[in-house]
């Protein structure tokens, strides 16, 4: 099985199996799967719109979405039988508790929520807004996603 490593603003979908892993803090990752053709992709976006200024990038949830059902359905995936998996958009930057109208990831996390509501897109699975960064792996054959808690390690006051 190939593997595929994401890095933050990309998009990678695969119709052959394929798994396809990230590192989320604030960012979100929308992974999207085709059950019966077997087919899926993932997106890592950091903000949640693109305001207009510089070139529309998959950096942001608004651009990123759009995108990732792209490429799904170029791999061979339906719109109409796409379901997703959202993780990440942690507070990690330590902004504080809920509710926080500039919490990034908070913001993040609840744009991917709408944005595939709108996109008439049903969420199955998710586990967003914790307060530590994450790991996925998406298996883009059978849809399932290894995730992996990542704790803050204190510095050793020992140590420079």
């Amino acid at each position: 099985m190939r593997y595929h490593s994401l890095m933050m603003g990309q998009i990678y979908a695969a119709a052959d199996p394929c798994t396809i892993s990230t590192v989320l803090g604030s960012c979100v990752a929308v992974c999207l799967w085709d059950q019966g053709r077997e087919v899926g992709g993932v997106n890592h976006f950091m903000l949640p719109r693109w305001d207009g200024n510089g070139l529309p990038s998959p950096r942001f949830g608004n651009i990123a979405i759009p995108k990732l059902i792209e490429a799904v359905v170029a791999a061979g995936g339906r719109r109409t039988h796409l379901v997703a998996k959202v993780f990440g958009g942690g507070n990690v930057l330590g902004q504080g508790e809920p509710p926080l109208r500039f919490n990034v990831g908070f913001r993040n996390a609840d744009y991917a929520l709408q944005a595939l509501a709108l996109e008439e897109i049903p969420v199955v699975a998710q586990r967003i807004k914790p307060d530590h960064g994450t790991k996925i792996a998406f298996e883009t054959s059978s849809g399932e996603v290894i995730l992996r808690v990542l704790r803050r390690m204190e510095r050793d006051p020992g140590r420079p």
